[in-house]
């Protein structure tokens, strides 16, 4: 699969993607209004347009990895991966990962977290595409982006399912190509 060709070059079917995905009211939280992606993972054909989709903008890249957020991101990104014929990174919480890590700290509401990948898992001069299941704030995608630039990565975009828009997350990110599937 390394030809980027994997997926198809038709536009994802965003109605079905948005069909499956479940609105779930005072979730964690009262005022909150969760969405649910497990319905759009438990089918088939939704999941499968929910990949090409992510993928589709950067097939022809050279994308050489894709970096999925944990842990939905993991969700996708492997997928996303293999259809560009690109490796799998894992970005974790801090203390997660077993051999040794690079990490960027970024802002919370109510103090930092640390998001952490492998120290070889991303080469200098490597082609690095973020995937995520939502884009809300920013915090971690910023940090994302910043980590793989540590690590002597290029970032070639950031892929995501949908973003919260009334969070404003991409302003955090406004020199990287942000590719939206839904905007809610």
């Amino acid at each position: 699969m390394s030809d980027d060709t994997a997926t198809t070059d038709a536009a994802p079917d965003l109605e079905l993607i948005q069909a499956h995905i479940r609105d779930v009211p005072d979730f964690p939280h009262p005022g909150i209004l969760f969405k649910d992606i497990t319905p759009l993972l438990n089918h088939r054909e939704a999941l499968a347009a929910a990949v090409d989709g992510l993928a589709a903008p950067f097939l022809g890249a050279g994308v050489d990895h894709v970096v999925g957020l944990e842990a939905r991101g993991f969700i996708f990104g492997a997928p996303v991966a293999m259809a560009l014929g690109a490796g799998f990174v894992p970005a974790r919480k801090a203390g997660k990962l077993p051999a040794s890590t690079i990490g960027q700290a970024y802002d919370l509401e109510y103090g930092t977290a640390t998001v952490e990948i492998h120290a070889d898992a991303v080469t200098p001069g490597s082609r690095v595409l973020i995937v995520d299941d939502v884009l809300a704030t920013g915090g971690t995608g910023k940090a994302a982006v910043d980590l793989i630039r540590k690590a002597g990565g290029t970032v070639v975009g950031f892929s995501v399912l949908m973003e919260l828009s009334s969070l404003r997350g991409h302003e955090k990110m406004p020199d990287v190509e942000l590719h939206t599937l839904l905007s809610v």
